[in-house]
Parts: C-alpha cells; structure tokens; sequence
C-alpha cells in the first residue's frame, strides 16, 4: 500500500464541480470522489500556509508544534509524517512546497549537520526532498520562502527561458507590448502566461511525481505539493480566457457586516487586500484566472491518475486530494486568507482507498467535522503502524473509508496569530494577545479573540453564508457559554506529554516497589515477602 498526498495551495472548498461549482467542470477530481469519500466538512487548523501545513505534516495543533504564521520555524526534534510513517516502514518523500521553516539554531544546537540524513530531514519537515520548490521567486534565483536555488527556475533555463529568474518573468508574467506584464498586478490577471502550457509549474510538479513514483520501491507515501493557484493569479494559454466574468458568482457580503464590525475582521477588511478585492474590477479579472488555474490543476490530475492507472499504481495507491487554505476572493469584503469563514478555513477533502475493504464507501460524502490532523493518523493506520495518540491529535478518517459510523468529535478547531501582521500594532497589542480561536460545530461557529476583543458568533443553520455575526447581541449567550466551554475543554488538553504513551506509563506503574524501591513501609511485614527478600537475612560480610 502506498500514498499519494495531494494537496494545492489556496484552493477553495467550493471551486469544484463534485463541491457543486456551476462553471469550473473538474472532472478527473470528480471521478477520484466518485471512486472514495469525498468530506464536506474538512477544515484546517490555521488559515495561513505554514501554520497550517505544520498542523498538517505534525497532526497537532498550531499552539501544539509553535508554528503560529508563516516564516516560523518548526523546532527541530517535532515528530513529523516521516518520522511517524518511516517508523511503520514506509518512506514519506516530497514533490512541491512545504512553506517549511528550518529551526537553524536548534540544529545547530544539537550539532546536525543540514547536509546529513537527519539534518536534511530536519531541514524538509521530516521528508526525504525528492525536488522541494516553495514557489514565489520574486527576489530573484533565491525565494521569500526557501533560500535555496530554484529547482524550478533551473528547469526553465534549461528550456531556454532567459534571464536569471523566468518564474517571475515567464512563468508568472504577461506580455504588453514590449513589457513584461507581472502578474503580481492584478489587473494582467487575464493575460496568458508568456510560458508554453506544459512548462508552467503545474504540469512540471506532476511531471516529477510521475518520475519520482517510476522507480519508487515500496512502501511509500509522497506528498505531492503544488504551487497553484497560489497568486500571482496568471495562467497560461489556453486556460486563460477559459472563463470570463459572466463565470464569476455573486459575491457573499453585506454592507451589515461593515456596522459595528469585530475590531480584527475591520482591520482586515480595510486593509489593502480587503479594499482591493472589493472592487468589482479586481473580482472580474482575478477570479476567471483562478478558475483557470484550477481547470489546468483538474486536466493535470487526469494525466496523472490516467498514468497511474496504465501503471498499476491507482491499484495500490491511496489518493488524498485536499489543499492547506481556501480564498476569499472578495467574499466578506476581503481577500486571501487569514480568517475563519468557510471560504477561507474549509477546504477539499477526497481520499480514494483501492483496497476492498473500502468498496461499501465508494462515492459517498461524509458531513461529520473532519480536521487536517486528522490525516497523519489515517496514514498511520494505513500503513500499519502503531497509533501515537500521546503525540497525534487528530483521528484516523479510515472508519470513514470502511463505511463505518464511529462516534466522533462534537467541535472543531482552528487558530489564528496575528501578531506579525500591522493590525496587532494598529489595535494596540503585545504579540501574545494577538491571537484568534475558532470553535465550529455543525451549527455554530464562534470566533475567540484575545486580547479583550468580543467573540464572533454565526447561525451557520439560519446563516449559511456567515453574513450575521450574533454576538454584536446579546441573544445567544447560552451558545457563547457552550462555545467557551469546548475552548476550556480543548485548552485543557494533554498536548505536551508526547514521550511516553497512556500504556508506557499503565505499565511503569508498580514497579519501583517491585525493583525494592519500598516507599512509606514501616515494618517488613507491611509488604510482599518478595519485596523484602533482599532486605532480610545476615549483614554482608
């Protein structure tokens, strides 16, 4: 049994035709569902790339493994999804982005050296790097995220693009006139990418999963990690013009979520990104883009499970398609990420397992409260390894993929850390107090905000779209009280005993009296003869 992880970056919940999209067809991800389970209500831990991806690659929550926003770094020594699934004899390998910070000075510390086995892993948050590529290379050979040479980049001057940096000025760029027309302005959003189709990021990462899985032993798990449709928001032809505005659905907002809004989510929508993708020019040209960029993803998913399938691998593979965050795409008067609405906190979620076992699940969805933690444990029981619940806090989905009903989870949880954005500063807060907490059941979703902010609360039942934010009342403290309640219970979870398990420590107990360790005994009598054995008898002499 093998595993292909698949996960986009920025991918919408709602940008798929199986998810019910009425112009973006995606038929190969529609017929993975048809094959698997596809979930419907899949949410992330955090709605910021690396924070979300560390949930992802830990099982464990951001205020769990510390990597609270993008840029932090994941301290070495965190148990990971090859260090999980190494130990139950699979390898785990990397094609893609991580968005993955190196803890440098705790390496340094312990003495690992960043080129060894371990020091490499402790680099690539405990993959074996088959080709890392984070994306967004604008400061030149060198990325924002990843200091190391463009693996992509290096591709692309083979293929005979100019210049030191073709992602930013082919692959991610227009052309007007004479002019490179970056696409890290929105308004070349409609532009065709000046890069032949098949060179483009997409096609190259699938190229090089098919590559890596060509002469991979098993068992193995590869976490194929894409860059799109991430912004810059510019595709190549012919995806394109594919779609238009007349594709662009109605945008979800209401000028009453501006009255009297929360302090954080004013912040945000005021802010440049917000202000931007309100504007109805901005939508009309970014979101036929990113339709775009997802048709092109759709098309390179059927090349791929069209492979696999000729190579007999879509019969010992599992399949995971899901991404690290959603979009708002000016939803909520806001753009990006970073808050807890389901354009921005849910995500896709399909696994596709070919084993018998998993028939009497095919082609159905699952409405329970899944997490992206969740994953690692499914891996984990996939591969036949010991459960680690002492250090995984998510659960094994496979019951799902049986058919089966297990009890489950009431809530759901998300975090959100601030503190490096200029809104902590513009709200007069230390970085500690910056911090945001999602508690969602299948009702309610509420929003706790530290730092003496009020909370946000949505009727999800009555306010699907999340345009009501109750808790500017005081109708619903009942529901408040429960919510705060979940977020006490959650608080109070072991998180950090993570080197003894519950049946380590069942069976340390005991044993110093068995080994003579005889506390509060007053006479001999008191305790098994064998206890005492070795303290009666003659003196040595």
């Amino acid at each position: 049994m093998n595993i292909l992880y698949i996960m986009f970056d920025q991918l919408r919940f709602d940008y798929l035709s199986c998810a019910g999209h009425p112009h973006l067809h995606t038929p190969h991800i529609d017929g993975l569902a048809a094959r698997g389970v596809r979930f419907t209500r899949a949410y992330v831990q955090s709605p910021t790339c690396g924070s979300s991806r560390m949930s992802s690659y830990t099982g464990r929550y951001p205020s769990s493994h510390g990597v609270q926003f993008n840029s932090y770094p994941l301290r070495v020594g965190e148990w990971t999804m090859g260090d999980h699934l190494r130990k139950a004899g699979m390898g785990c390998h990397l094609i893609g982005k991580t968005h993955m910070v190196a803890d440098a000075e705790g390496m340094q510390r312990l003495g690992l050296a960043p080129d060894s086995v371990i020091g490499v892993r402790q680099s690539e948050c405990g993959f074996d790097p088959w080709v890392r590529d984070d994306g967004l290379w604008a400061e030149g050979p060198d990325g924002f995220y990843d200091q190391k040479r463009s693996p992509y980049n290096e591709y692309l001057k083979q293929q005979g693009y100019p210049g030191d940096n073709p992602w930013n000025d082919f692959a991610n760029a227009g052309v007007e006139g004479n002019d490179v027309a970056s696409g890290w302005f929105m308004i070349n959003a409609d532009k065709p990418a000046n890069i032949a189709e098949e060179d483009s990021e997409t096609p190259w990462l699938t190229t090089q999963a098919m590559a890596f899985i060509d002469q991979a032993n098993g068992p193995w798990c590869a976490h194929l990690s894409y860059i799109k449709p991430h912004w810059p928001y510019i595709v190549p032809a012919p995806y394109h013009n594919m779609f238009g505005p007349e594709h662009v659905l109605p945008v979800v907002r209401s000028d009453s979520e501006r009255a009297d809004a929360h302090p954080v989510f004013d912040g945000m929508m005021n802010n440049r990104i917000g202000k931007t993708f309100s504007r109805d020019e901005v939508r009309n040209k970014v979101i036929p883009a990113y339709m775009g960029l997802i048709k092109q993803a759709d098309d390179q998913m059927g090349r791929l499970f069209a492979w696999l399938q000729d190579t007999g691998r879509m019969q010992d593979t599992m399949i995971v398609v899901t991404s690290d965050h959603g979009d708002y795409l000016g939803d909520h008067w806001l753009g990006e990420k970073n808050l807890f609405h389901d354009p921005s906190i849910k995500v896709p979620l399909i696994i596709y397992d070919p084993r018998a076992n998993a028939d009497a699940a095919r082609g159905t969805t699952c409405d329970e409260l899944v997490e992206a933690i969740d994953l690692l444990p499914t891996f984990l029981e996939a591969a036949g390894g010991d459960p680690a619940p002492h250090i995984l806090e998510g659960r094994s989905l496979m019951p799902f993929l049986r058919g089966e009903t297990p009890a489950w989870r009431e809530y759901a949880i998300a975090e959100f850390d601030y503190s490096t954005m200029p809104l902590c500063e513009k709200l007069g807060l230390e970085p500690k107090d910056a911090r945001l907490f999602m508690v969602t059941d299948k009702r309610w979703k509420f929003m706790h905000a530290e730092g003496g902010l009020r909370p946000m609360l949505f009727d999800l039942e009555s306010d699907p779209e999340e345009l009501v934010d109750l808790a500017k009342g005081d109708a619903h403290q009942e529901i408040i009280d429960l919510m705060y309640d979940r977020l006490l219970e959650w608080g109070l979870r072991m998180s950090q005993r993570i080197t003894l398990s519950d049946g380590q420590i069942k069976a340390r107990r005991g044993k110093s009296g068995r080994k003579g360790i005889l506390l509060g005994v007053y006479k001999a009598d008191e305790a098994a003869p064998e206890l005492t054995e070795k303290y009666r008898g003659p003196v040595p002499q």
